[in-house]
């Protein structure tokens, strides 16, 4: 089964995402991390199923963790580096970093899409949209 990849910190952001998917009826794994270092050291296992991957770029640590999360530009490097799978939304409200991201993957052959979020239901309609679009022009 197929899976898409998701970086995000935000549960109640979560929360929506997979309830948008859920009423999507979108059946693929969904695998999330919360900090950009945990995601590098294991995203290249889980990308030969991944169908669609989504970065924020900045993180936060959880209340009482000390880690430093990273974040979404240290993922779209790594990413660089590598084979390009499947298509990435950079869901970030940070405008340059999410360019910077947007650059580095788009020079590395990879297809990029921006949901910016803007206005309370831009989870629910911007970037399920932007899922629904991009999974339905994936190769089967």
């Amino acid at each position: 089964m197929g899976s898409i990849l998701i970086l995000e910190d935000d549960r109640e952001r979560l929360r929506r995402f997979y309830q948008s998917l859920k009423t999507a009826k979108i059946e693929l794994d969904v695998r999330v991390w919360r900090s950009a270092v945990k995601m590098i050291a294991e995203v290249d296992q889980h990308l030969a199923q991944a169908q669609l991957v989504s970065l924020d770029h900045d993180l936060y640590p959880d209340d009482g963790d000390t880690n430093d999360p990273g974040d979404g530009l240290q993922v779209a490097r790594h990413l660089a580096e590598l084979t390009p799978i499947c298509p990435v939304i950079i869901h970030t409200s940070n405008v340059t970093r999410g360019s910077w991201m947007q650059g580095d993957l788009e020079l590395a052959g990879w297809s990029v899409r921006r949901v910016g979020p803007i206005g309370g239901d831009w989870v629910e309609a911007d970037w399920i949209a932007v899922v629904q679009e991009l999974l339905q022009d994936a190769p089967s």
